[in-house]
């Protein structure tokens, strides 16, 4: 089992103050706002030789998130959820002011996760729930501007899988996960961490990150959690309006129809599953752009080329982003992705 490797040079010093929901220490959720704090509790934990599964979030929780929870609950001692909506992996024309922030709510979530399975006989639960709220400053003591161009310091760059894919369409983005990532990483020495894949892009720059500067962090990459049309469950959901949340479900049907090609099909071409996706969404008759479709290599993410045939051995990773109606007239991106 991979662990933090950290130096104990003093005695651990109590666990700074923390707010919780509730009196009852058995079913609180401790939320910390500074890093001092996080780095306390987490050296308390070390000394006990416990482990820590952590969960990074940017907020506005959903079941997905609460999957990830879940996964770390059931390989860790204790876990930990950072909430913190990251400036760094925005441009200054994208929603950062917009994004939904709602600290109280997801923790109320958090709080109600812990005590179903407080309550559930057939657990016995005696882990902790701590959530990481920091604010900006807190994150980013020297400032950060939006804009790529006016920000200095030290910034984590993955090299050769962040310009595509995601990248494409938005060259900052995976820089400032990067950075983020190595942050947090750094601040909470968790024993693995915890990712969902409907994010794939980010998984494998995380999982290289961490190889390449030798972060002692297992990385967990939990299975994308679904609406019941098939929808891949998103922060950026609340958005939508009902009737866009149920026609949207056409991307996951159009990126399964491709899967099923690729599995089933005798003869085909990385060009005909990447074809297969655009019909099928082209056949919905939905108001909705297409910003790309990819079919790549899962390690590199490389696009195959498209007349080449496609190899079942190796599989791939067939990914897409759209944009689809909104409840302001405007459109939301969504992205989401299947493994053949």
């Amino acid at each position: 089992m991979l662990r933090p490797v950290i130096r104990l040079a003093r005695a651990a010093q109590p666990v700074a103050a923390h707010r919780t929901l509730f009196t009852e220490s058995d079913t609180c959720v401790r939320v910390f706002n500074t890093i001092d704090q996080v780095r306390a509790w987490r050296r308390e934990k070390t000394l006990l030789g416990q482990s820590i599964g952590f969960v990074p979030t940017m907020g506005a929780l959903h079941r997905g998130h609460l999957d990830l929870v879940k996964a770390s609950i059931a390989e860790n001692d204790h876990t930990i959820v950072s909430i913190f909506v990251n400036p760094s992996q925005f441009a200054p024309h994208e929603d950062f002011g917009q994004y939904p922030r709602t600290v109280d709510s997801d923790v109320a979530k958090l709080t109600e996760l812990r005590n179903s399975i407080q309550t559930d006989e057939q657990v016995h639960y005696t882990n902790e729930f701590a959530v990481f709220a920091p604010s900006v400053n807190e994150m980013y003591p020297s400032g950060i501007p939006l804009d790529v161009k006016e920000q200095v310091g030290a910034f984590i760059e993955v090299k050769g899988l962040s310009h595509q894919l995601e990248g494409s369409i938005r060259p900052h983005f995976f820089r400032g996960v990067a950075t983020v990532v190595t942050k947090l990483l750094n601040i909470i020495q968790p024993d693995r961490a915890y990712f969902g894949q409907k994010d794939a892009q980010q998984c494998v720059v995380v999982s290289r990150l961490v190889a390449d500067l030798h972060i002692p962090t297992a990385i967990t990459i939990v299975p994308t959690t679904r609406e019941a049309n098939g929808l891949a469950m998103s922060s950026r959901n609340v958005y939508l309006t009902e009737e866009s949340k149920d026609k949207s479900k056409v991307l996951y049907e159009a990126l399964t129809s491709a899967q099923h090609m690729f599995r089933d099909t005798p003869n085909v071409t990385y060009g005909d599953i990447r074809k297969k996706v655009l019909d099928t969404i082209a056949a919905s008759e939905f108001s909705i752009d297409v910003e790309y479709v990819s079919v790549s290599d899962k390690k590199t993410l490389i696009d195959y080329p498209l007349d080449e045939a496609v190899n079942k051995d190796d599989g791939c990773l067939i990914s897409a982003a759209v944009r689809v109606p909104n409840k302001d007239g405007a459109k939301t991106r969504i992205i989401d992705n299947v493994l053949c």
